[in-house]
């Protein structure tokens, strides 16, 4: 079996576990940039990248893509539960001149490459707004529209979510990710959070893991049975627990696992699994 699947729906559909969180306002912008884990303010006028919100500890909170708009509009694409989300976010708000609410269109998905989006950089086309969800892969586009696309089949949804963990995208529906710094997640793959920008939460343990060199532990590609579950333990060969499941998606899961050695053997229940390549191309 190929490490990279194959998917051929070409079709919009509708992708109903992302949701788009709209922060506006005077200071929506500046808001962003002291709460999450990416330099906001590299981005202009329909840039976007890969970002996250941490707690204190450094630990995930929530993953997504952010989308600048203009100087006082940004879009957060995320699988997270928006609702919990932006009720945490608010409570940051203070007396910034930003409002928290659902942004006024619905997210679908297409796999083929987009018209004229490409890398960081979205387009309009009509009154929708694609992103180059493209990776090595396969191609795909994400596409923010007011009205919703047909719905997904099972196995559109499947695939869609499967390209993710081809590419070792943790921020899939439903799944933990606050037991995680960045690091340990590997989100440097995607540039999702910068160690350059000012203070945000979180901050201090992201900035130390990386000058400091102290990351031991990153994201692997696994193929798994189907009995797997997320947080199911993964050993080695001499049966001491080394790392966990974060997400899986049929036979294919990412797990955090060691760093140190790239080839050692994993096990599963005492059976071995294999290891997989991660795709590369989608970084932001």
């Amino acid at each position: 079996m190929s490490d990279n699947p194959q998917y051929g729906a070409s079709r919009p559909f509708t992708l109903h576990a992302l949701r788009v969180l709209q922060l506006s306002g005077r200071d929506a912008l500046t808001f962003a940039q002291a709460q999450f884990m990416n330099d906001v303010m590299s981005l202009t006028d329909g840039d976007w990248q890969w970002s996250g919100w941490l707690d204190p500890k450094g630990r995930v909170q929530a993953l997504f893509a952010l989308l600048r708009i203009d100087a006082e509009t940004a879009w957060l694409v995320t699988a997270t539960d928006v609702e919990a989300f932006a009720a945490s976010l608010r409570r940051f708000v203070f007396r910034s001149k930003v409002t928290i609410k659902d942004a006024p269109v619905h997210a679908s998905g297409v796999f083929t490459a987009p018209q004229s989006a490409t890398g960081r950089r979205s387009a309009r086309i009509g009154d929708a707004v694609e992103l180059d969800f493209s990776g090595d892969a396969g191609a795909r586009t994400l596409v923010l529209a007011p009205s919703p696309a047909v719905p997904a089949t099972v196995d559109d949804d499947a695939a869609w979510w499967r390209l993710d963990i081809a590419h070792g995208w943790p921020g899939l529906p439903d799944t933990s990710l606050d037991h995680w710094t960045p690091q340990q997640l590997s989100l440097q793959r995607f540039d999702a959070f910068s160690v350059k920008k000012g203070c945000y939460p979180g901050q201090e343990i992201v900035a130390r893991t990386h000058f400091l060199g102290r990351a031991k532990r990153g994201l692997a590609r696994l193929r798994v049975g189907a009995d797997t579950a997320a947080g199911d333990a993964l050993t080695d060969a001499d049966g001491r627990d080394v790392g966990q499941v974060v997400v899986v998606r049929g036979d294919e899961a990412l797990a955090v696992v060691p760093l140190e050695p790239v080839d050692a053997a994993l096990h599963l229940r005492g059976a071995a699994v294999e290891r997989l390549n991660l795709a590369d191309g989608l970084q932001r």
